[in-house]
């Protein structure tokens, strides 16, 4: 006989009831909650935001062709997700669309890890970036000064670069443009 569940999944609704310094994400039908990031983790995730959004984003200095966003809420099947910055390109989602949530699959997406998060990112969220087929992932760790990319082969994450410190990288999916690492460290 199968066993029954005496809770039921979160739904979209659960959201909206949690204090304002809370942000919530809904896994598998269960509400997973982490308070909003710490200054250096906030640091880390603006300043890379800066340093992509002139060359991608406007197009100012760059190739252009990118919608980069801090901390968008994917609607990925039955999950709701908030990475810290998230990218689409253009020729993928052509407009911004009018819901506050996006349905369609980033490209790329980056989580600032922090020691709450760390292991929910790693072990919970990755998979469901990749089965949703996002085609890159970055992990930051602002404590370590560490940035790890991956890209997505097959719905699995195959590890492309670590640099640490204060590298100048040229990373996939932006290796037009070199970024300064040193500037992601407060």
């Amino acid at each position: 006989m199968p066993a029954l569940s005496l809770h039921k999944p979160a739904t979209y609704q659960d959201l909206f009831g949690l204090p304002p310094n809370l942000v919530g994400e809904i896994v598998r039908g269960i509400l997973h909650t982490h308070p909003r990031p710490a200054p250096k983790h906030a640091r880390s995730s603006s300043a890379l935001g800066g340093k992509l959004h002139p060359s991608f984003d406007d197009n100012s200095s760059g190739p252009g062709g990118w919608w980069i966003l801090d901390e968008p809420e994917l609607h990925l099947d039955n999950d709701i997700l908030v990475p810290n910055l998230a990218g689409w390109r253009r020729e993928q989602m052509p407009r911004l669309p009018e819901a506050a949530w996006f349905e369609l699959a980033p490209d790329w997406v980056c989580a600032v890890l922090s020691p709450g998060t760390m292991r929910f990112d790693r072990i919970e969220k990755m998979p469901i970036y990749a089965a949703s087929g996002v085609k890159h992932i970055w992990l930051i760790d602002p404590e370590l000064r560490i940035l790890e990319a991956f890209a997505n082969h097959d719905s699995r994450w195959t590890l492309i670069a670590t640099h640490a410190d204060q590298e100048q990288i040229r990373v996939p999916p932006f290796a037009a443009v070199a970024i300064d690492l040193g500037g992601l460290w407060a």
